[in-house]
Formats: structure tokens, sequence, C-alpha cells
């Protein structure tokens, strides 16, 4: 009983967050099944009608679908480039003791200080000098540039967690360096990748600065954060038809967070154990 109650603030704590949390989920979801005179007149009531009437106006009012994939292989190839520079740099890095190494990564610690808006005007310029202007090539090129310093950092931790013997010993098998890599040092680190991976897609899916100057509104390449805005309107909005774009939007980051969250699990779990 006392130790119960020891933990009753805890616990009201807990259910308080809770709510906090659910109440807005809650009236986000709700709404984007209800039409605008609905939503300001019985803001907390379940919809009246569960048709997806507001989800087809929103996918074919902002061709959602064409965005939404647009957004994936933007995405997709960021993502998969990120891995393909970041493994090997993090690789070198934790296996590096001397004063240029530390150097090497206090350099990619430095990424963390250069604010996102501040680089605005200099990316502008380079995608237009490039001939790469109006183009999703070139987000995909500069989205892993700005997700190399976490992206590193991270996977060097993961890196310099694995015992030494691990590596002798596939070395005494014969394994070359980049064997070494893909076979020991990556399957080990599996925790630390979905972790880059899951806060990576979560950057990459909802950027909408760069994509807006970069690729700019053009339907058939304008990705779906720059789409979504294009369902509001100066002289009314359809606020249930912009909800439900949103909660479209918002299924592909839940697909990817139910996929990845063990992984990412894994990793906090074992970063709490060797503290």
């Amino acid at each position: 009983m006392k130790l119960g109650k020891r933990w009753l603030p805890a616990h009201i704590l807990v259910w308080t967050y809770a709510v906090l949390l659910v109440v807005p989920l809650y009236y986000f979801l709700a709404s984007a099944f209800k039409s605008n005179d609905e939503i300001f007149a019985h803001p907390f009531a379940p919809p009246t009608s569960l048709g997806f009437g507001n989800f087809r106006t929103a996918f074919e009012s902002a061709d959602l679908g064409l965005a939404v994939v647009n957004s994936a292989l933007v995405t997709l190839f960021s993502l998969a480039l990120t891995l393909l520079l970041a493994i090997p740099a993090a690789f070198a890095l934790a296996r590096s003791t001397g004063r240029l190494a530390g150097v090497v990564e206090k350099v990619f610690s430095l990424g963390f200080l250069i604010p996102t808006f501040a680089a605005l005007f200099p990316t502008f310029l380079l995608a237009a000098a490039t001939g790469l202007f109006h183009t999703r090539i070139f987000m995909v090129l500069f989205l892993p540039a700005t997700a190399l310093p976490l992206s590193v950092v991270i996977l060097v931790q993961f890196m310099r967690t694995i015992p030494p013997e691990m590596e002798e010993a596939a070395r005494l098998d014969g394994a070359s360096t980049f064997a070494v890599l893909r076979h020991v040092y990556t399957p080990m680190c599996l925790p630390g990748i979905a972790t880059v991976l899951l806060l990576n897609f979560l950057t990459f899916w909802n950027e909408y600065l760069y994509s807006l100057v970069i690729i700019g509104p053009d339907p058939a390449q304008r990705t779906v954060q720059v789409a979504l805005p294009t369902l509001k309107s100066i002289t009314g909005t359809d606020y249930g038809v912009l909800t439900a774009g949103t909660v479209l939007t918002l299924v592909p980051v839940w697909l990817v967070y139910t996929l990845l969250q063990k992984r990412m699990q894994q990793a906090l779990v074992s970063g709490a154990v060797k503290m």
C-alpha cells in the first residue's frame, strides 16, 4: 500500500499526459469526417457519418496521389544515399584513434550548429548553378547532406561498442575491410541504423521549406507537404477536407514508425545499459 501511494503522483502525471495526447488526436481524426459546420458547432462530438467524402475530395483536389509518390521517391533515395555515406564514414571514425579522426568527428558535430533556414540562399544559388533547380534530383542530393551530422554521430557511438575481437576474428578468416563492415559492423549496428532511418524519414517526409523553394509548386514534381497547403483557400477553407488530407499524408509515417519502432527501442535500451 505504501508503494502504491508513493507511485500515485507518477500515475496521475502519466494519465494526464496520455489525455493531453489523446484528446487532440481524437479531435484531429474526428474532424476529418465532418463538415465545417459540424467542426465549429460540435468540435468534440463524434462524427455523424464515417463516409470518406473528405478524403476523396482532398485526394483529388490536391492531387495527393502523385504528391505522395514524389515524396516517397525523394525520401527513399535520400535515405539510401544517407546510409551509403554515413555507414562507411562512421566505420572509419569508430576504428580510428588518431587526432585527425577526432577533428573530423568534431567537424561532423558542427553541422548541428547550422540553422536550416541559414543555408537556404546558398542552396538556391547552388541549385541554379548546377542546372538542377526545380528538380527532385537536387533534393535527393541535398537532404543527405543535412542528415549526415546526426547520422554519423549516432552510428559512430554504436560502432565503438563493438568489441575489437570481432574484427580480429574476421581478419583471421581472411575478411577484407569491406567484408568486416558488411558482415560484422553493419549487422551489429542494426538498431542504430533503424534509429537513423526513422529520424531521417520523419525529417525528409515532413520537409517543406526547401521543397517549396527548390522543387516549386509544379503539380508534377511537388511533394506532399507542398501539395497540402493548396487545400486552403482565401475565400474559405474546408477544414474537414484539409484535415482528411493531412491524415492521408500521415499514414506512411505511421507505417514506417510501426516497422522500425522495435529496432529503435532496442537502440534506446542498449544505450541505457551501456551508460
